[in-house]
């Protein structure tokens, strides 16, 4: 089977057992500091309408809401949204979730700010349909709505993830990580081989291929401005420094 029907067969079914353990391998990331982020752009979150993008499991829409803000949570997978609107219920959070790409999103209202977290921008593998999902989210904003968001850098497609493979074990879970460039400038496939300890002390494999593609910071500003956005920070790895040459993840924060 090629490469390319390959994955999108795997990818078909991954996020069925993905989201059984996302949030556990997705324990370090510091999505508090994202909050951080959007009140220092947008002040208090009461009563803000925020749109959270590829929201996956709901842990950032969670504290969103928590701050008061009204979310919608979008994502593409019916699995993480399962688990995302269990955790909203019993935290009695009145959260929105829908199923649908960000490059077709579809919501009714106008909305004070949008985020896309966690480099879930790069899983949009087209340029035009990242600019199409720029367009998309500046049309639902407010005149003055935010958009934040972060990427993985050239740096990090192109070196850090070519020094696969990458081993992880926590008792619980191990993953064996592979990679490979991609068919695309800055894009890079990525295999994953997992293991699930059971109740039984047995282990489960389930498998999958994920492909991401990224753009350099001045093809970013480029669509942002073609879609009206006005740029007004550019970032690097959660630190209110501006991106250098070997920055892994790189933040845009721009005003409709």
């Amino acid at each position: 089977m090629p490469r390319c029907c390959r994955w999108q067969t795997i990818m078909n079914d991954s996020y069925t057992h993905f989201a059984t353990v996302y949030d556990e391998l997705m324990d370090d990331i510091p999505y508090d500091h994202y909050v951080d982020l959007a009140q220092e752009a947008m002040g208090p979150l009461q009563g803000k309408r925020l749109l959270d993008i590829g929201c996956g499991t709901g842990l950032l829409s969670v504290k969103f809401a928590k701050k008061g803000a009204h979310v919608t949570g979008i994502d593409l997978s019916a699995d993480m949204l399962a688990v995302a609107s269990e955790r909203a219920k019993a935290l009695s959070l009145d959260l929105s979730f829908l199923q649908q790409p960000m490059e077709e999103l579809a919501v009714s209202g106008a909305f004070d700010g949008a985020i896309i977290s966690i480099d879930s921008l790069n899983y949009v593998k087209k340029r035009e349909d990242v600019i199409e999902t720029f367009q998309r989210i500046y049309d639902v904003l407010e005149v003055g709505g935010l958009l934040l968001f972060d990427v993985h850098s050239t740096y990090k497609t192109d070196v850090i993830f070519m020094e696969s493979p990458f081993v992880f074990d926590n008792g619980r879970i191990a993953y064996i990580w592979q990679t490979e460039e991609g068919d695309e400038e800055h894009s890079v496939y990525s295999e994953l081989a997992f293991f699930v300890k059971n109740d039984n002390g047995m282990f489960r494999r389930f498998d999958e291929v994920h492909y991401q593609r990224t753009y350099d910071t001045y093809s970013y500003v480029e669509m942002l401005t073609e879609t009206g956005f006005t740029i007004e920070r550019i970032f690097a790895d959660w630190e209110d420094e501006p991106p250098h040459e070997e920055s892994e993840r790189i933040f845009f924060q721009a005003r409709k």
